[in-house]
């Protein structure tokens, strides 16, 4: 390697190391968007100034990990998804579910993700469907998708088979109480999720 090669080289792991501060967690498609060369991030690795959190995952070596750091590890490998039922109920602190498994709604033709780490738990939902209530949190670097919280337990509600009657009354009970939402929105996404009539003695039990 040259005088100029390690210089060239030298600057783009300093650029690269910057990305990660800012970022916390580091794709190899961040870096293509920086034009910056891929195998830097291999170079780090070895260097020990990088280590892979994940596969396609990179981040500091002792780096603080955020409450919903495996949200963002999901989020980055699988863009297309959204954060939903019981992991979305717990970034909204609804409840008392605490899933060992990431709870991610996709399209419903799209390929089940093969993660190895965190596990997944896979919601099959409409394009429309995954385009509504839909907030944006920054963690860790990344852009998470998560349904907001009236979203939420109306999908509870929808998926009551999947999680249980008892955590979709749960989740009603304890968003109201908190006043994680409106009537309003609850009723507007109950309405578009086709689950006004089962929702609606639920609802004016608790609002009575």
């Amino acid at each position: 390697m040259t005088a100029s090669d390690a210089t060239t080289a030298s600057t783009h792991e300093q650029q690269v190391l910057r990305l990660a501060r800012n970022r916390t967690l580091l794709r190899a498609r961040d870096l293509t968007q920086q034009g910056l060369p891929t195998i830097v991030l291999t170079r780090l690795v070895q260097a020990g100034k990088l280590e892979r959190v994940a596969r396609g995952l990179y981040g500091l070596p002792g780096a603080e990990m955020s409450e919903h750091r495996s949200l963002a590890e999901v989020s980055a490998r699988v863009p297309r998804g959204v954060v939903c039922l019981l992991s979305a109920l717990r970034v909204h602190e609804i409840g008392t579910q605490a899933p060992h498994e990431v709870w991610f709604a996709i399209p419903p033709h799209m390929v089940s993700p093969r993660l190895d780490q965190p596990p997944i738990r896979v919601v099959r939902m409409s394009d429309e469907a995954l385009a509504e209530g839909v907030d944006r949190l920054h963690i860790d670097g990344v852009d998470v998708p998560v349904f907001n919280a009236a979203r939420t337990v109306v999908d509870c509600f929808r998926f009551r088979n999947k999680i249980g009657l008892d955590v979709a009354l749960e989740a009603l009970r304890d968003g109201w109480t908190q006043r994680k939402f409106t009537l309003d929105d609850l009723w507007r996404h109950a309405a578009r999720r086709r689950m006004a009539n089962v929702m609606r003695p639920y609802i004016e039990a608790i609002t009575a």
